[in-house]
């Protein structure tokens, strides 16, 4: 396994194209600005079997990390992270039960077990509601929501994902344990 890869900040931004979902995570620099790339990933749409590999730059000749879901249906069957060289490095999994009225995660790297949630329960009510509404919910919630996880043994923050308005996805991730390795976080 190769050494872990901590990250105190960095954010997530989707690139708007019409074939494939492709992402970008770039480092935060002390002041907030944006550093240098990370990983570029490119995700087939429509997959049966979610799979997505991470790579130094968009020329993908270099792999970083790569995710795989466990099953066919992801309902709940959760994701396996790997390292470039295919070592388990961790795993993630949505809670599809506590998902129904508010996103509940589970994340799992060396050393760290976490939990997570949206933070504002009246806006994860809200968002299902606009899935829900015909045409209403094609158009993209402009709402902020976040997650926060915790420690399972100390109930100490783990991480915090914010979600910034956009039409395109674009997260801020802030890492607060120094264990969780940036590559075993969920997507």
């Amino acid at each position: 396994m190769s050494d872990p890869m901590y990250i105190p900040a960095f954010s997530m931004k989707q690139r708007i194209t019409m074939m494939a979902n492709k992402y970008e995570l770039i480092a935060t620099n002390p002041d907030g600005s944006d550093g240098p790339l990370l990983a570029f990933a490119q995700q087939k749409r429509m997959a049966f079997k979610e799979q997505v590999t991470f790579y130094t730059d968009d020329t993908k000749s270099q792999p970083v990390f790569s995710f795989k879901a466990r099953k066919t249906i992801d309902l709940g069957s959760g994701y396996d992270v790997y390292d470039a060289s295919g070592q388990a490095i961790g795993w993630f999994k949505k809670e599809f039960g506590k998902s129904l009225f508010r996103s509940s995660w589970q994340l799992s790297a060396p050393g760290v077990d976490a939990d997570g949630t949206e933070r504002n329960p009246t806006i994860a009510v809200v968002r299902r509601v606009w899935e829900f509404v015909p045409i209403v919910g094609e158009i993209p919630l402009p709402f902020i929501f976040h997650f926060d996880f915790t420690a399972r043994d100390t109930r100490q923050p783990v991480l915090s994902v914010e979600r910034k308005i956009s039409v395109r996805d674009r997260y801020r991730i802030t890492v607060q344990d120094q264990r969780l390795d940036f590559r075993s976080r969920p997507r």
